[in-house]
């Protein structure tokens, strides 16, 4: 094994750090993805589909240039950390001259060797322990990108229309609208299951199995199945063997995944279930507790014995909608018998966390680091929660709220002492009677930042220039929402 680490690394990057410099002028990162965007232009071998009779041959077309060009810059958009190598993505690129046809050379020869993954561990949403994840080298994650973007053209048109995550033009927002729609037909009860570590036990020869019927060249599917056998290192600096599962991390892991679940997709097609299914999180909308409790444990069975999977029963439940924690909402039936979207107990819980995280009150840098901080965080949530329909949203302007009295007692407590307190609001123009009864009260840091005091020298027009408005932002995405005044059976999902 450890054989195959240095020739690893002695292919991937030039021995000369000046061999990775071009004919004129210095080689660097932009110069380099302005050559692969020239690679990855030119025309290829054309991608196989589901229909095409030839997939014999599909290891060169993963090893031609435009495919390992175009793999390689959506590494490097894709960012994220070295591995156990230590070489960066802008290292990668920086070499991609001399990189490319050692790597082509080494594909086609059956030479190439995935090297060790690190595993790093990272705390769960829910703040319930960690998650593993596993990061390849540099050099595997181009690898496995360009074999996913060869592979995926075949798979994709196989998948259930009711499978929605890790695939082109679906996610979140097409899951959610069709849980919606079977809630409003009628079906107001949720299986709600969730597959206990999947990444981590995919069974290989099921994988393998499900890959042959439709992949005809045994070098890719050689290729995959060293990419699952490389070891774990861990955090400490041990090597483990691992013999099933498949590194959650790396950029062919998604669609191994959805090539694994598939199976279980079209069972539930053949019971004639509707289903949602995103990754390892699956939703089967029945109209009875009873039907789901009978759904809940055939599945079970289906899912143990014939995918070799684990059912997570903590996470898993037969439950109503409004109760379940689906992609981070939860579906609403209102009095009226319309269905509206909501964010779950636990995003809401997440948010407010996460908030705190970002307003602590001791901290030491301006305040407009502080917002600045704030507006990158919550642009990424509002876009994604912006599926949230009226009436949940219209909650909203209380986060905005709370976000904003966060920021002005960190004003209170940088000011450490009430004089200086005093002056500060002084020089905001608030008058001296105000300033003193805010700055001198003796209540707490809380109780001062929603005093007149703070709130004239810190209003709402200060933030409005300054910090994203969750409520703001979400009116601007839905200008032709209806009001409130019209009736709630009349509000649609998505305007």
């Amino acid at each position: 094994m450890q054989r195959v680490r240095h020739r690893q690394l002695e292919f991937a990057f030039a021995a000369d750090p000046e061999e990775g410099r071009g004919h004129a002028g210095s080689w660097g990162v932009p110069e380099a993805k302005a050559w692969l965007r020239q690679i990855a232009r030119a025309k290829g071998p054309s991608s196989p589909t589901a229909e095409a009779a030839d997939t014999g041959r599909l290891l060169e077309e993963i090893a031609s240039g435009p495919i390992l060009a175009k793999a390689l810059l959506n590494v490097a958009a894709n960012k994220g950390a070295a591995g156990v190598d230590g070489k960066s993505v802008e290292e990668v690129v920086l070499n991609v001259r001399s990189l490319l046809p050692k790597l082509q050379h080494a594909l086609l020869r059956g030479r190439y060797r995935p090297g060790d993954v690190r595993r790093v561990w990272i705390p769960k949403p829910d703040g319930k322990g960690q998650r593993g994840l596993g990061i390849p080298n540099v050099i595997d994650r181009w690898v496995g990108e360009a074999t996913r973007l060869v592979l995926e053209p075949i798979f994709e048109p196989l998948f259930h229309d009711s499978s929605h995550g890790f695939r082109p033009e679906r996610g979140a927002q097409s899951a959610i609208a069709e849980a919606k729609r079977y809630v409003e037909e009628g079906y107001s009860v949720v299986v709600d299951l969730d597959v206990a570590k999947f990444f981590d036990r995919v069974n290989w020869q099921r994988l393998l199995a499900r890959l042959a019927q439709r992949v005809d060249d045994k070098r890719v599917l050689r290729l995959i199945h060293r990419m699952l056998r490389a070891k774990v290192v861990m955090p400490d600096g041990t090597k483990i063997r691992v013999v099933e599962g498949t590194p959650q991390g790396g950029p062919l892991s998604p669609l191994l995944s959805n090539v694994v679940l598939d199976e279980l997709d079209w069972e539930l097609d053949r019971r004639g279930l509707r289903f949602v299914r995103y990754a390892d999180d699956a939703n089967i909308y029945v109209r009875s507790q009873r039907a789901g409790e009978r759904v809940m444990e055939s599945t079970r069975r289906f899912i143990e014995r014939r995918l070799r999977l684990k059912i997570n029963e903590e996470k898993s439940s037969v439950t109503t909608p409004d109760k379940v924690h689906f992609l981070g909402f939860r579906l609403m039936t209102l009095r009226n018998g319309s269905v509206h979207v909501y964010l779950s107990e636990r995003s809401h819980r997440r948010l407010m966390r996460r908030i705190r995280e970002l307003t602590p009150r001791n901290w030491g840098n301006s305040l407009v680091k502080c917002i600045e901080g704030l507006n990158e965080y919550l642009t990424g949530w509002e876009a994604y929660f912006d599926l949230c329909t009226r009436p949940a949203a219209s909650r909203w302007p209380h986060y905005d709220a709370h976000i904003r009295r966060r920021l002005r007692a960190i004003v209170v407590k940088q000011r450490k002492r009430p004089r200086f307190l005093y002056r500060h609001l002084s020089k905001r123009g608030v008058s001296k009677a105000s300033a003193a009864m805010t700055a001198f009260s003796r209540k707490g840091t809380w109780a001062k930042s929603n005093m007149y005091g703070l709130n004239h020298a810190y209003p709402n027009a200060w933030f409005a220039a300054r910090l994203i408005s969750l409520w703001g932002r979400w009116q601007y995405r839905h200008p032709t929402w209806p009001s409130q005044s019209v009736s709630d059976g009349q509000l649609l999902l998505f305007s």
